[in-house]
């Protein structure tokens, strides 16, 4: 495959001349990945058009790009991307901040959490008064053929979606939890238990859209609190030390709660058609 980078935390893996990566790589601005994901498709297809490339030696183009490409900067190129059908990858890892500048508040900032320009004031204890963007549903809007959001912890999950993916011709958009240790303020040891909580309390929903169609893919069978996730971060640790801060968990434990509630409501049990 062909990568293509926007620029991000991600860019550190191809310094050049160096790379552990024995694809293909273009780096692009933050805002540009899914541009530049149709040029290099444009070329491949051309070339295979004029007999230059055999079609088993065709590539894959994958976008590789941080949320605040994602979320914010990139959006306009890749929606344009996905209402031309462009047949790409397109992943995002999301560690809910500009992560490779100092960790600024992005699109993908939850409520409640403290980024380095949404410090805890008087006017604002919680931080990050703004709700996070539903990324995953902008995309889904445009009905490109397969959509999902994935996480490390589920690693069946992920490798049966990118699977699926395969059969469809078009965009194909995943969506990762990229728990940070640097940003976020853990010991990295507790990386993988973050994701799993992640999961357990309901905060980050795995999922899949074929052609819009909504389907999750793991439901816990009970949820754990919310608190259980955010108490080990350092980003969230204001809303609980000096003084614990019942209204603002309160209301976070509460979006959660409606987004659940709204699934079970509108989807269909697994084998009910």
């Amino acid at each position: 495959m062909v990568i293509v980078n926007a620029a991000g935390c991600m860019t550190l893996m191809a310094t050049y001349p160096f790379s552990p990566l024995r694809s293909s790589w273009l780096y692009t601005t933050m805002g540009g990945p899914a541009a530049g994901a149709q040029g290099i498709r444009d070329a491949l297809d051309i070339r295979r058009a004029k007999g230059r490339l055999r079609e088993e030696d065709d590539l894959k183009v994958l976008v590789l790009a941080g949320d605040g490409s994602t979320y914010d900067m990139g959006l306009s190129a890749t929606s344009a991307a996905i209402h031309r059908g462009l047949d790409f990858w397109y992943l995002c890892y999301d560690n809910e901040a500009y992560g490779n500048t100092g960790f600024q508040m992005s699109g993908a900032s939850p409520f409640g959490s403290r980024t380095t320009t949404t410090p805890i004031g008087e006017e604002e204890p919680e931080g990050t008064f703004q709700e996070k963007k539903d990324i995953f549903e902008i995309w889904r809007a445009q009905k490109p053929p397969y959509v999902a959001t994935v996480c490390s912890h589920e690693v069946v999950d992920l490798a049966e979606k990118v699977r699926r993916g395969m059969a469809f011709k078009g965009p194909k958009l995943f969506l990762a939890l990229a728990v940070c240790p640097t940003g976020w303020g853990f010991d990295p040891r507790m990386a993988d238990e973050l994701a799993r909580l992640a999961l357990q309390t309901g905060v980050w929903p795995l999922k899949e859209a074929v052609k819009g169609e909504v389907r999750h893919t793991y439901i816990p069978n009970r949820f754990k609190p919310v608190e259980e996730y955010l108490r080990p971060q350092l980003r969230f640790r204001h809303l609980f030390e000096p003084k614990r801060n019942a209204e603002a968990l309160e209301h976070i434990q509460a979006r959660v709660d409606q987004y659940w509630d709204h699934v079970k409501k509108t989807e269909k049990p697994p084998g009910v058609k």
